[in-house]
C-alpha cells in the first residue's frame, strides 16, 4: 500500500520555483530542490518524475500564478493606462528576483516543445488580456488609436521582459522607473 503524500505540492512547487528563479534550470540541483521544498527526494520523484518534472510544473504554475497578478494590478485602476502602469510598477518592485519565465527562455528558447506550450498557453491568455486592456485604453483615449492593439500587447511583454533582465543587471530603482515612463509615452 502506498504511503500518502505528507507535504502540500503547491506549496512544494512555489518553493521550486524560488530556487529555479535564481539558479535557472542548470544551476538548480536536486539536492537543492529537495532542501528548499522541504520533501524526501523520493517523494520528489514519486510526485514529480525528476528535475524536468518538477521544472514544468514550476514553470506552468508560475505562468499562471503571474498572469493572475498581471490580470489584477491591470482592473487595480479605473483607467486602462493607469492599470498598465500599476502592473509595470508590480513588475519593478519584483523584478530583483528574477522571473522564471524569462529565465525559461533565456534557458531554453524553443528547444523543448513541452515548455514552449506551457508558455504559449499563459502568453496566450495574456496576450489576450493585454490586447482587452489596451482597445480600452484607446476608447478611454489615453492611448494612441492608431497603434495595434496586438503589437502594443507583444511591446507590453517585451518591456517586461527587458525590465526584468535590466533589474537582475541591477539597474537602479530610478532606471526601472524611467523605464516604465519611456513604455508608457510609447503608447501615447
Amino acid at each position: 500500500m502506498a504511503r500518502p503524500k505528507e507535504f502540500e505540492e503547491e506549496a512544494a512547487i512555489d518553493a521550486a520555483i524560488a530556487v529555479f528563479r535564481e539558479h535557472g534550470y542548470e544551476g538548480t540541483s536536486a539536492q537543492m530542490l529537495v532542501d528548499a521544498m522541504g520533501i524526501g527526494r523520493q517523494s520528489l520523484y514519486n510526485t514529480f518524475g525528476d528535475k524536468w518534472g518538477i521544472y514544468r510544473a514550476a514553470v506552468r504554475r508560475y505562468g499562471v500564478c503571474e498572469t493572475n497578478a498581471h490580470r489584477e494590478a491591470l482592473a487595480s485602476r479605473p483607467a486602462a493606462i493607469d492599470g498598465v502602469r500599476a502592473m509595470l510598477e508590480r513588475v519593478v518592485s519584483e523584478a530583483e528576483r528574477g522571473c522564471l519565465g524569462v529565465g525559461s527562455i533565456v534557458e531554453f528558447g524553443q528547444l523543448h516543445a513541452e515548455l514552449t506550450e506551457i508558455r504559449a498557453a499563459t502568453g496566450g491568455v495574456l496576450r489576450d488580456l493585454f490586447i482587452r486592456t489596451i482597445e480600452r485604453g484607446q476608447v478611454e483615449g489615453d492611448i494612441a488609436i492608431d497603434l495595434d492593439p496586438g503589437t502594443v500587447a507583444t511591446f507590453i511583454v517585451a518591456s517586461i521582459a527587458g525590465i526584468r533582465i535590466a533589474a537582475r543587471g541591477s539597474a537602479s530603482p530610478k532606471h526601472l522607473a524611467a523605464l516604465v515612463d519611456l513604455a508608457l509615452r510609447a503608447l501615447r
